[in-house]
């Protein structure tokens, strides 16, 4: 049997964020850190295969929140910022890519929306809000602020290709709560973003947010955490069980160990939590079962450049639903950053799945392989067969932030209550980026040491 302060389940960028910062602010504290795997990072994967630097999950990070940058300084190592293509991205339309624009009047004259479309847009200045406090779908909101022709060919693909979710069924709240408050705070979104540049007039000067990583990838990151916390990660220990007794947590584990603790903190994905929570408390367990884990794979290819008849100079594209495709777009990595394939080649990592077309995820290896290159082929000209390839499959990916997660959270909490010292963070709860994470395990170890 172990004891310690402090058990923190899961060793992914939240777990072991929360013990770095835990630890800054009391170095003393007797922390350990327990990870099923035989290594530590979860879905922040980087492999370097045949000179082709692939990232299995998270490409990276934005450099409009502090919080990733400010820990990356604190542990020595240098973010690697995206290159001016990162910018160039472009949108699936009628079989055709399509350029967005960053700027707004170039975004007006270009093509993306019909003239009727356009028109429509305007007019959510004119459209009045809710009077009442509802969970609306990412999909109702948008369709009914902006227009469904703008939900289309815009916040579907974008809302599919950072949650790979389906935003019929998303939380508008939880998954995009900035734009969401727009309309309750100022009446409509062109009313809050004009209110918005009142307030803030250096805002156009500001410079615009950037994809970031580290050179040899996100897993960087991930390694400069673990030498700081090597000798309170505890590996290939999965927690099947916990208990509470005379004030402390006994954790089970599936080899046949034990920890007692004062404080446990559950970071690992809300799947693996219910299981482990299941004896513990029906409620709770139940709860976190029901946030969703769409199966998504990722297809990595590697071609010669001039294979490319599209060309490479761009971020990637994205597909919207309405297109039938069977992928949900594609990045060019090593366009994103340059040392991510030989000189000579490009690298593109193609995701397929998501809660809309679960089965296409579970495809073998090898129509898996076919169905992206078919795709792939058509959308951006592409001459013979790739000369590298690499498959990352995940069977629960990236959790759904579904319309009534607020209320689950309430719930959650209220049940929380009942057991303290007794936390869960992760990216199932309040944000999915590296960011979000980061930030939260900051304001829980705050949380933690005040109480």
């Amino acid at each position: 049997m172990g004891q310690a302060e402090v058990v923190i389940v899961g060793g992914g960028i939240s777990g072991l964020s929360l013990a770095y910062f835990l630890l800054k602010k009391k170095p003393d504290l007797d922390i350990k850190i327990i990870e099923a795997e035989n290594k530590a990072g979860g879905k922040i994967v980087s492999e370097n295969i045949s000179s082709f630097l692939c990232e299995a999950g998270v490409n990276g990070f934005l450099n409009n929140k502090p919080s990733t940058i400010v820990l990356a300084n604190e542990l020595g190592i240098e973010p690697l910022m995206g290159s001016e293509h990162s910018k160039v991205r472009y949108i699936l339309i009628d079989g055709q890519l399509k350029k967005v624009p960053e700027d707004p009047l170039k975004f007006f004259a270009s093509s993306l929306l019909s003239v009727r479309g356009k028109i429509r847009m305007i007019g959510e200045y004119f459209i009045p809000p809710l009077k009442e406090d509802i969970d609306e779908s990412v999909q109702s909101f948008v369709s009914r602020r902006v227009g469904t022709e703008f939900y289309e060919k815009l916040i579907d693909p974008m809302s599919t290709g950072i949650y790979a979710g389906d935003p019929t069924k998303m939380s508008m709240k939880s998954c995009f709560p900035k734009v969401y408050w727009l309309e309750k705070k100022y009446g409509g979104l062109i009313k809050g973003l004009i209110a918005l540049k009142k307030g803030k007039k250096n805002v156009e000067t500001a410079p615009k947010s950037m994809l970031m990583s580290f050179r040899n990838g996100m897993v960087e990151l991930i390694q400069s955490l673990e030498n700081k916390l090597a000798s309170k990660i505890l590996k290939n220990k999965k927690v099947l069980d916990i208990t509470l007794n005379n004030g402390l947590y006994n954790l089970y584990m599936a080899d046949g160990e034990y920890l007692q603790a004062t404080k446990i903190v559950l970071a690992c994905p809300a799947h693996e939590s219910a299981n482990i929570v299941k004896e513990f408390d029906k409620e709770l367990s139940k709860l976190l079962a029901s946030i969703p884990y769409p199966p998504l794979s990722v297809v990595a290819f590697g071609f010669k450049t001039e294979q490319i008849g599209f060309g490479t100079g761009l971020y990637g594209f994205l597909v919207p639903h309405r297109e039938k495709r069977k992928i949900l777009g594609c990045l060019f990595d090593s366009t994103i950053f340059p040392n991510r394939a030989p000189q000579g080649y490009v690298l593109l990592r193609t995701m397929i799945g998501g809660m809309r077309s679960p089965d296409l995820a579970l495809l073998p290896d090898e129509k898996l392989i076919e169905t992206a290159l078919s795709e792939l082929r058509d959308i951006l000209s592409i001459k013979g067969n790739p000369e590298f390839i690499k498959i990352f499959r995940w069977q629960k990916a990236i959790p759904q932030y579904q319309v009534g997660h607020e209320e689950k959270l309430r719930k959650i909490d209220e049940r929380l209550k009942s057991f303290p010292g007794f936390y869960l963070t992760g990216n199932a709860y309040r944000g999915v980026s590296v960011n979000d994470c980061i930030q939260n395990s900051i304001e829980l170890a705050d949380k933690f040491l005040s109480l």
